[in-house]
């Protein structure tokens, strides 16, 4: 007798379908990120001496050692790890929801919407490691003669800012606001040039969100009556919430790769020579993130809703 077989489901195919997709980055993971991360966790257990005579290097185990000058008597690393969580607490949600709201702005028909897309894509570009070089470079052959009236014209335009903000902050207090949701806006506006510029990729990726939800869920709400507020929350928000998810993940894991404890890390490993020291800090700035990546998304899937 013929066994017939079993057929996959289908969502067993797009499971599959899933995994082949991630399969080119989970080999990579695990030939290159993997190996360097056990490195790293031996060397903050590890003191790292150079051998002159064999060449290479030697390493000797000391615990926890590293971790407790870390946490205890280093004088800036608490402080950077603090501030650079608070900045990223700061940056996500702004992040997030500005650029859902430009993506839709950018997903209308209208003359020169090509040129615009372009604008708000033009920092991802101009942020790369070439492009930066070359600018600090003009800057310094510079210095003196451009730059400095626009250090000057800079200067000026951040004193006119800083009157603006103070005069906000004294409305808003005697509106009877809490003190935490003005620290959280006065965070937000003197961050508001790397929020924009840190939006890039998330914008792309909301249009294309966007384009990809059907046209007759739009109909249908028409024809209900719904207006463009109830639209928006009933339509379009949760069809976007996957690329939420996808958009948050990105930003978190940017912000502490762009952050002040990466910074230091990199100062103490190949400034001051301290591999062991060097290697805590990137290890635990990993954990973190980590960390938070998984109370965030985890938060979010709860109430995440996917369209088959």
């Amino acid at each position: 007798m013929k066994t017939k077989k079993k057929k996959m489901s289908l969502m067993r195919k797009r499971m599959v379908a899933g995994y082949l997709f991630i399969l080119p980055w989970l080999v990579g993971f695990i030939i290159f990120y993997v190996r360097s991360l056990f490195m790293t966790a031996q060397f903050s257990l590890s003191t790292m001496t150079m051998d002159a005579q064999n060449g290479g290097y030697v390493l000797d185990f000391v615990g926890l050692e590293n971790f407790r000058y870390a946490f205890f008597e280093h004088g800036s690393f608490k402080q950077t790890l603090t501030s650079s969580i608070g900045n990223m607490l700061i940056d996500v949600p702004l992040i997030t929801f500005f650029s859902l709201f430009m993506a839709m702005l950018l997903n209308k028909k209208f003359p020169g919407r090509a040129a615009v897309r372009a604008i708000f894509f033009l920092p991802v570009i101009l942020g790369s490691g070439a492009i930066v070089d070359a600018m600090e470079l003009s800057a310094q052959m510079m210095q003196g003669g451009v730059s400095g009236q626009v250090a000057e014209t800079t200067a000026s335009a951040s004193s006119a800012i800083a009157f603006d903000i103070d005069y906000l902050i004294s409305m808003f207090m005697n509106l009877g606001l809490p003190a935490s949701v003005l620290d959280y806006i006065t965070a937000a506006v003197s961050r508001i040039n790397d929020i924009i510029s840190m939006s890039g990729v998330q914008i792309v990726l909301f249009i294309a969100a966007l384009q990809s939800i059907p046209g007759s869920m739009y109909e249908v709400a028409k024809i209900e009556g719904a207006t463009g507020y109830e639209t928006f929350w009933k339509v379009t928000f949760p069809m976007v919430m996957p690329h939420i998810i996808t958009n948050v993940v990105y930003t978190i894991v940017d912000s502490f790769e762009e952050s002040a404890v990466l910074e230091l890390a990199d100062t103490v490993t190949f400034g001051q020579f301290n591999y062991g020291l060097g290697s805590v800090f990137s290890l635990v700035s990993t954990v973190v993130t980590c960390v938070i990546l998984v109370v965030v998304v985890g938060f979010i899937q709860k109430r995440t809703f996917y369209y088959n």
